[in-house]
């Protein structure tokens, strides 16, 4: 048997014999045994992060990304109360004038919001909870500008909402009044 037939025959024996411990190669212990004047590099400084006193930590999960999420949001946030400064959005209570189910409003339907006429353009579910679905029926008017009615389906009277869109989002606009 030559010397490459020795060295690829020479294997641990599996079954029941003590296996070679360095068959693969050298230990973990040889492979780093010189490594005394191996100068390491610093860690990087941690970022620290901002930590609002009414959220509770949550473990486990990528941080970098909630943060860069909770960074958007309170981002998304102040631009939406930049945008409602002065606007009042509480709601109060909704007068609604029905002449048939909200779930049966259909495409090219009138609905007349505090006075001013809208035209439905599509109504559909916007997100389903399993029980419930937050619905949402597209609006436009006579200018061409969009809005949205959402209310969830299980309480479609106390849950009515009106968004106008507004470059590119979405802001929500207080209503009193409205009928179809």
């Amino acid at each position: 048997m030559n010397e490459k037939n020795k060295v690829k025959g020479k294997k641990g024996k599996k079954n029941g014999g003590e296996e070679d411990e360095h068959a693969g190669g050298a230990s973990l212990d040889d492979a780093f045994a010189d490594d005394d004047d191996v100068e390491y590099a610093q860690s990087k400084p941690r970022k620290e992060k901002k930590k609002k006193k009414d959220k509770k930590e949550k473990k486990g999960g990528d941080d970098e990304l909630e943060e860069e999420l909770e960074e958007a949001e309170e981002e998304i946030g102040e631009i939406s109360r930049e945008e409602n400064k002065g606007k009042g959005i509480e709601q109060g209570h909704v007068i609604i004038k029905a002449s048939k189910p909200i779930i049966k409003i259909k495409k090219g339907d009138r609905i007349r919001i505090d006075g001013k006429e809208y035209i439905v353009d599509q109504h559909y579910v916007l997100i389903d909870h399993g029980n419930t679905k937050e619905m949402a029926i597209e609006l436009y008017d006579k200018d061409e500008k969009d809005s949205q009615l959402r209310y969830f389906s299980d309480q479609a009277e106390a849950t009515l909402e009106m968004y106008e869109l507004q470059e590119i989002m979405f802001i929500k606009k207080p209503i009193k009044k409205i009928e179809w």
